[in-house]
């Protein structure tokens, strides 16, 4: 597509960010989802609404608040800089956890409604043949609910690769940093000229994204048990 150096780094820096948002939300994800799934605890609506959240916020209030909290004035930044020199914003990093957090209502939504479709029994027949909680959870309930967790994965993979508002608020639009496809794109929109790079990213990014959800949706019907349809 006769790619240039810059647009290879945006494409490998979004790659990069999308890929670390997701497998640092993945453990999160699945203990979110299966709490929700199978926990009845005071506080869980509230916990629900908090999860999605960011699914009804404007981007840019999501980022805004992340500003406030990871900044560095603010009390987990702070905190982050002092303890381990770790700073966010204005960083590639700052960028993965804004797609993140992003992402991780639709990777919570699609894993707990896999986790959801694990038929009960299968784990009280194991619990009265002896098996711990954990080993019933590890040897039943997770190989059960992996083509929901695996396209729960794809699925934020895809939005992160496709976050905006709250990245360009948390970690600006910085090239060869933070600059990922849909900040390059969008700063190809306000240069003359610059129909043509954002006619080769806008591509890229629809392959990209295409590609993820597909390989989704394959996982989910893959799994055969019933939780496509729901999900």
């Amino acid at each position: 597509m006769g790619l240039t150096a810059a647009e290879w780094t945006v494409i490998g820096l979004s790659l990069r960010v999308s890929l670390t948002a997701v497998v640092l939300t993945l453990p999160v994800a699945w203990l979110l989802a299966w709490l929700l799934a199978r926990r009845r605890f005071p506080g869980r609506v509230l916990l629900d609404a908090l999860v999605h959240l960011p699914l009804v916020l404007p981007p840019v209030v999501t980022g805004w608040l992340l500003l406030l909290l990871f900044g560095r004035a603010g009390p987990i930044g702070n905190w982050l800089e002092a303890a381990f020199g770790i700073t966010l914003v204005f960083r590639w990093t700052g960028a993965a956890l804004a797609a993140a957090i992003m992402a991780l209502p639709l990777m919570v939504r699609a894993m707990r409604l896999s986790i959801e479709g694990v038929d009960r029994r299968l784990v009280e027949a194991a619990r009265t043949l002896g098996a711990s909680r954990l080993r019933a959870l590890l040897t039943i309930t997770l190989p059960l609910s992996a083509p929901g967790i695996a396209a729960g994965t794809m699925l934020g993979f895809a939005r992160s690769l496709g976050e905006f508002g709250a990245t360009i608020t948390f970690a600006s639009n910085i090239a060869g940093e933070t600059r990922t496809l849909p900040l390059a794109i969008y700063s190809g929109l306000q240069l003359p000229g610059g129909d043509g790079a954002v006619a080769r990213l806008a591509t890229i990014s629809i392959i990209l994204s295409v590609g993820a959800l597909v390989a989704s949706e394959w996982l989910v019907r893959r799994g055969g048990n019933g939780q496509a349809h729901a999900f």
